[in-house]
C-alpha cells in the first residue's frame, strides 16, 4: 500500500537513480531507512569503481552498517528503484534488513519474487518483509530511458 512515507522515501532513491544515470550508470537508487531517519543511501557504482558487487543496495546497506557502528540492520528498511537481484538480496538477509520496498519488478534477474526469493527463503535464518510496486512506473521508466538510449 503506497502511503505519503513510503512515496518520500522512494523519491529519494530515485534522485539516487537520477545520479547514476547522469554518471551513465545503470540506473538503479536506494536507501536505507531506521526509525524513519535515512542512515544510507547509494546508486550503482560498478563502471566507477570497476566492481561487480558495487550495486546500490549493497553500497547503502555499508553506508547504513557504518553509520549504525554495527553489523545487523535489525528494524531497518530498504527503498531501492529494482527488485533485488541474487547477491543482493542475499546480503539483505545477512544484513538482516526488516523491509524491503522495490518498484519495479526484474523479472530476468530479481530474487525476491521473480525469479528466485532468496529474502523469504525458508532455509535461511531471517526472512524480510516485501512490499513491490512503490512508484513502480517512475522506477521503471529511468531503466527504460537508460537502456533506450544506451542502444542509441
Amino acid at each position: 500500500m503506497l502511503t505519503k512515507k513510503h512515496a518520500i522515501f522512494m523519491q529519494e532513491a530515485l534522485k539516487e537513480a537520477r545520479r547514476a544515470f547522469e554518471e551513465d550508470e545503470v540506473p538503479i537508487g536506494a536507501v536505507v531507512v531506521y526509525k524513519n531517519k535515512i542512515i544510507g543511501r547509494a546508486h550503482n557504482q560498478v563502471e566507477r569503481l570497476k566492481d561487480p558487487t558495487a550495486h546500490a543496495e549493497m553500497l547503502a546497506i555499508t553506508s547504513a552498517a557504518s553509520t549504525l557502528n554495527t553489523k545487523w540492520l535489525n528494524g531497518a528498511s530498504l527503498y531501492v528503484t529494482i527488485e533485488p537481484c541474487s547477491m543482493c538480496a542475499g546480503a539483505l538477509v545477512l544484513a538482516r534488513i526488516k523491509n524491503l520496498f522495490y518498484g519495479a519488478d526484474d523479472p530476468k534477474a530479481g530474487a525476491c519474487g521473480s525469479v528466485l526469493n532468496i529474502a523469504n527463503h525458508r532455509v535461511l535464518n531471517h526472512r524480510i518483509q516485501i512490499e513491490k510496486g512503490i512508484l513502480k512506473k517512475e522506477c521503471g521508466v529511468i531503466l527504460k530511458d537508460f537502456f533506450k538510449k544506451k542502444r542509441g
